[in-house]
């Protein structure tokens, strides 16, 4: 084990584009139902919907808190619509695998997602028994990261010392909550945030950067130390 990680006995993992590579591109079918959602809630042609759609994700974190603020639905309809995706562009990666059944302590799945989904991508990644706990949107109350209410929820859920957990996600945004409660943080930089060629230095809450999660925790648990 890395010896600045020694200390981490809860490992913490988003699901989308973190546990599974970005050039799966799975969110492109949940963004195609959201915006299908959106159509057929609001009558608004595809243009004007997707614009709602993505004022929403920006203002609010996710189009369901947007949705649930402007228009009141019921977050399980929501959820269940737009997760109704076929899950076959995600396929187990053995490196993965191998890597989190031999990471030391306890692991957590913190995601915007809903439970049942990201169980349904856990199968499919080979990991269906890796996680010894899941916190999700429904956890939440339906109020996304970066908001520090889930973070400090999954901790007192869990029972983790947040000084002793690692905090890994895609969106660097999301991590700032974590660092801010004393855990070590671990960006996926993978190009899902849309900023292809931007190589520029992370921010000052991010402790370790990766392009891989497989090969990152391959190379904490089994890296050479002089």
């Amino acid at each position: 084990m890395h010896p600045g990680l020694a200390h981490i006995d809860a490992w913490i993992f988003d699901l989308d584009n973190s546990l599974y590579p970005h050039s799966c591109n799975l969110f492109e079918l949940v963004d195609q139902r959201i915006g299908l959602y959106v159509q057929q809630l609001t009558g608004l042609d595809p243009v004007a919907a997707r614009k709602v759609q993505k004022d929403y994700f920006h203002a609010h974190g996710t189009t369901l808190a947007g949705l649930m603020a402007d228009h009141g639905i019921a977050p399980g309809h929501f959820l269940d619509f737009v997760h109704d995706i076929d899950l076959a562009r995600v396929t187990a990666d053995p490196q993965l695998v191998a890597a989190m059944d031999a990471l030391p302590g306890r692991k957590f799945v913190f995601t915007n997602a809903g439970e049942d989904y990201a169980r349904r991508v856990l199968d499919r990644l080979g990991l269906a028994n890796a996680f010894d706990g899941m916190h999700d949107i429904h956890a939440m109350n339906y109020v996304p990261k970066p908001d520090p209410g889930g973070y400090q929820a999954i901790c007192s859920a869990h029972d983790i010392d947040p000084t002793r957990a690692l905090f890994a996600d895609d969106m660097v945004r999301n991590l700032k909550p974590a660092k801010d409660i004393g855990m070590a943080t671990l960006w996926i930089d993978n190009g899902s945030e849309q900023t292809p060629g931007d190589k520029t230095d992370a921010p000052e809450w991010v402790d370790y950067r990766t392009d891989s999660i497989a090969g990152w925790l391959h190379e904490i648990l089994w890296e050479r130390v002089a």
